[in-house]
């Protein structure tokens, strides 16, 4: 594995809502995934512990209040998942073509193009 470790899926629904705001409490993280995840206050705060140990966010404290922030880049987490969801899951030996993350809500065309650049590196499969 790269220099990040790779999210789980819970922790995965967590970092995009940070990528999207920057930087969140413990509550509005848990408001934003938990009609996803249906899950309790105590487990966003637990699986938030673990993923600060992880080395996957960050949490500093502002006027009193804990908030978060993703220490892993969206580009580089999303090229890595992809690349191992693709020769795991797929058995394909290169990268996801680019056209898969056209209609991404998550990526912006500069993102997009980004993506791509690291998917087709000679060391995108050394990342995962």
């Amino acid at each position: 594995m790269g220099s990040s470790p790779t999210p789980s899926n819970a922790e995965l629904e967590m970092l995009k809502c940070l990528w999207r705001h920057t930087a969140c409490s413990a509550r509005e993280l848990h408001n934003s995934v938990a009609p996803a995840l249906d899950w309790s206050y105590s487990s966003t705060r637990k699986t938030l512990e673990r993923m600060v140990d992880k080395g996957l966010v960050a949490e500093e404290s502002l006027h009193g209040l804990n908030v978060y922030r993703a220490k892993v880049g969206k580009v580089a987490t999303l090229a890595a998942l992809s690349a191992d969801f693709a020769r795991r899951v797929l058995e394909i030996d290169g990268p996801l073509p680019v056209q898969a993350f056209a209609d991404s809500r998550l990526l912006s065309e500069t993102e997009i193009e980004q993506l791509e650049a690291l998917l087709r590196s000679p060391d995108a499969e050394d990342r995962s």
